[in-house]
């Protein structure tokens, strides 16, 4: 008896399947989104719940091939049919379960973590599900499908996901990014990578819906979050904190969201462990959206009794700026099925937040910032309480946005008062006066008496 898994319509209506290497996005019979439903029966005839939690943690960082991908080491729950020699990986995954010790004494929160997916290959989460959908593509390819190229819109993460994973496969990768909206490091990722970048005069939004119409014809691959197999090495987010833990479930986990297919992620990785009985329950998971680009707060705020997308604003965190995301309802459902709630950081808050951490060791992407936003809120209303584990997604590395630390602590970072500014200090070669200087500061900040 071996895994299987397969796309399903998530439409409880329809329920729609499809095999995995069919080149679909939405269901052929109603134009729902598709997820990758994995046979349970299969998978509990196969371990034990404690069976699983062994073989992963005997898996765990392992060099065997392709185990050792924090990803491919879960191949069963992800993609559990491909074979070894189809699977492109960079050993992504794996990644720092930080202990946030000096900001979680700041604030009367002692177990408080933030789980630095941003420390892969590319510099974000993004690798963990593009792994995936490059591994499945390169398998079609390698059973003679007619695809000639992949394909996405992106607010920078994505593409250079995409780029990477593309240019370790041979398989040629397009990207196209709105103009003038990402980061310098962002933009040159897959330009480096040899991707045809294509940048147009448009939002992230403007983007998708050309880039879904181009993907209409077969022969260009789509990598967005709507095609599911993103999701599939996403969830392993779920499982790897757990395992982390020593299999024990946090209380709350906050996650920047934007598009919003990490949202939906999260809880189906909890979810398949719920199922097959490693762990007891779900943790809370809560939506951090940036206020300029907020259209599942608006909806959480109305108790999701209507979406409506709306024209996203200028923000720092510029890879959630999306004001029409696909995933959205993926994203409600898990939030319902966790008692979870989204809140929203103005760029002051964000800024502020991301400058706040940086201060205790971390260096934060504008989108952790306003993940830690929304932490500070929740912990001041007390809905979060001290006694809580608390762990904090941190989507991206912080080098990918230099410009926007640049921009804080010079004051000039629009929307933003840059309150917690640390510019260098510009003193003549001249050691008395450094000195002196020296003294004063150190005794300003008060570590003089």
């Amino acid at each position: 008896m071996k895994p299987h898994a397969f796309f399903r319509c998530i439409n409880p209506v329809c329920r729609k399947t499809y095999a995995l290497d069919e080149i679909i996005y939405q269901c052929s019979k109603c134009r729902s989104l598709l997820e990758v439903e994995h046979d349970l029966e299969i998978l509990r005839a196969m371990h034990s719940a404690a069976g699983w939690k062994q073989l992963f943690d005997e898996r765990y960082r392992s060099n065997s091939w392709p185990w050792g991908s924090g990803i491919w080491g879960k191949k069963e729950f992800v993609l559990p049919e491909i074979p070894a020699e189809s699977i492109i990986s960079m050993y992504e995954g794996n990644t720092n379960l930080f202990w946030a010790k000096r900001l979680g004494e700041e604030i009367n929160l002692p177990d408080l973590w933030v789980k630095q997916c941003g420390v892969t290959h590319t510099g974000s989460f993004k690798d963990l599900g593009m792994t995936v959908l490059v591994s499945q593509v390169n398998h079609m390819i390698n059973n003679k499908k007619n695809i000639v190229a992949v394909a996405c819109a992106s607010t920078g993460d994505t593409s250079a996901a995409l780029s990477a994973y593309a240019a370790y496969a041979g398989i040629p990768s397009i990207v196209f990014l709105p103009r003038n909206k990402i980061s310098t490091a962002q933009l040159i990722q897959p330009i480096a990578n040899g991707a045809l970048v294509l940048s147009l005069d448009t939002d992230f939004d403007g983007c998708m819906k050309i880039v879904t119409e181009i993907t209409k014809d077969n022969s260009i691959y789509l990598a967005n979050s709507m095609n599911s197999l993103r999701i599939e090495g996403q969830k392993t987010i779920s499982l790897e904190i757990t395992q982390q833990f020593n299999w024990e479930v946090p209380d709350y986990i906050i996650i920047p969201g934007g598009n919003l297919g990490n949202i939906s992620a999260l809880g189906k990785g909890f979810k398949i462990m719920k199922e097959l009985g490693m762990i007891d329950r779900l943790p809370v998971i809560i939506a951090a959206q940036a206020e300029k680009a907020n259209p599942l707060y608006l909806s959480y705020k109305n108790n999701f009794s209507s979406f409506t997308p709306v024209i996203a604003g200028e923000t720092a965190a510029s890879a959630i700026r999306i004001g029409s995301p696909v995933s959205w309802e993926k994203a409600v459902a898990v939030l319902k099925e966790t008692g979870g709630m989204v809140e929203q950081a103005t760029e002051e808050e964000l800024s502020d937040a991301a400058a706040r951490g940086d201060r205790t060791g971390m260096f934060n992407c504008p989108h952790t910032g306003v993940a830690l936003a929304v932490l500070f809120k929740l912990r001041e209303k007390n809905i979060i309480k001290a006694e809580n584990r608390v762990v904090i997604i941190s989507t991206a590395h912080g080098l990918k946005f230099s410009e926007f630390k640049v921009k804080y602590h010079e004051g000039a970072l629009s929307g933003s008062s840059s309150g917690l500014k640390n510019p260098p200090v510009e003193l003549p070669a001249d050691t008395e006066k450094v000195r002196s200087a020296l003294y004063t500061l150190l005794k300003k900040n008060g570590n003089l008496r």
